[in-house]
């Protein structure tokens, strides 16, 4: 029988699991069904009336929309083979008040959009607003549920060219058991494509002391610092997974006055996309 931990080496271990790259972390901690953290969706809640507003809580969020399309059109344009130009199929997974969904649906190229959240409250403001649009009806399909409640595709017919998680990840706890539960849904030569934020304490000083604390851009509480991904281990982790290739990465900064702005290099201290693409079977 195995010698019970004593104080000494449980201090060790949690020290560890502070120190340790996130993906790693999520080896000793308790696995849970869903990927909705209840604190998540009321802090989110809370902001939804304020969703479409470009001057409000998500001003940031509108601003960094055209970099979401400018890049997936990278992506696609970096594949050997090119990119369908029509019926394309968008899962946007975490869609907030709708934002991208509702660009993405309006594309010439797009055939369908799925976007999902857990936040009923946030959603209904989506969905309200994408009312507003007559073109968007048939193309636009919003669904109350976590990804865990979506059915998994039984064809290539059923997955999708792009799998979207924009401002996501870094809310999520268990992180690679959430990407385990999203990579059927992609299809073979699809996308996962992401925007998250590097763990490091300029990314600390930025986001959490500059942004939500001094200037109020966004609420306070928006983020959690311990959850930011740095690319490094996004990377490896589908490396170690298996069945990916091309990932590409775009770091960005905000640039008050101008918005958002692409500064190579600057994913390994702040805000990022991320894009990676599922192997052809």
């Amino acid at each position: 029988m195995a010698a019970p931990l004593r104080p000494t080496s449980l201090r060790n271990l949690n020290l560890l699991l502070r120190t340790a790259p996130r993906f790693v972390q999520n080896q000793f901690r308790a696995q849970s069904t869903s990927s909705v953290n209840p604190e998540e969706v009321s802090h989110f809640n809370a902001l939804a009336s304020t969703w479409w507003d470009p001057h409000g809580s998500s001003r940031l969020l509108h601003l960094m929309n055209p970099l979401r399309h400018d890049f997936i059109r990278g992506c696609h344009t970096s594949q050997p083979m090119p990119a369908p130009t029509s019926n394309l199929r968008y899962l946007d997974i975490g869609c907030g008040g709708g934002i991208f969904a509702e660009s993405a649906a309006r594309l010439p190229s797009t055939g369908s959009v799925v976007a999902i959240d857990p936040s009923p409250e946030v959603l209904a403001v989506a969905k309200a607003h994408a009312r507003r649009d007559p073109g968007l009806q048939g193309k636009l399909t919003y669904l109350n549920t976590s990804i865990e409640g979506l059915p998994q595709p039984k064809s290539v017919e059923e997955q999708y060219d792009v799998l979207s998680l924009f401002e996501v990840i870094e809310h999520i706890t268990h992180p690679a058991d959430f990407l385990d539960t999203c990579a059927p849904f992609v299809k073979p030569g699809g996308w996962i494509v992401m925007s998250t934020i590097a763990r490091t304490w300029t990314s600390w000083l930025t986001t959490k002391v500059v942004a939500e604390d001094i200037a109020r851009i966004v609420p306070r509480g928006t983020h959690d610092w311990e959850k930011y991904i740095n690319e490094k281990e996004l990377r490896g982790y589908f490396l170690r997974e298996g069945g990916w290739n091309s990932p590409r990465v775009m770091g960005v900064v905000y640039i008050p006055g101008l918005g958002w702005k692409e500064v190579a290099g600057s994913e390994k201290v702040g805000n990022y996309f991320f894009g990676i693409r599922k192997d052809e079977v």
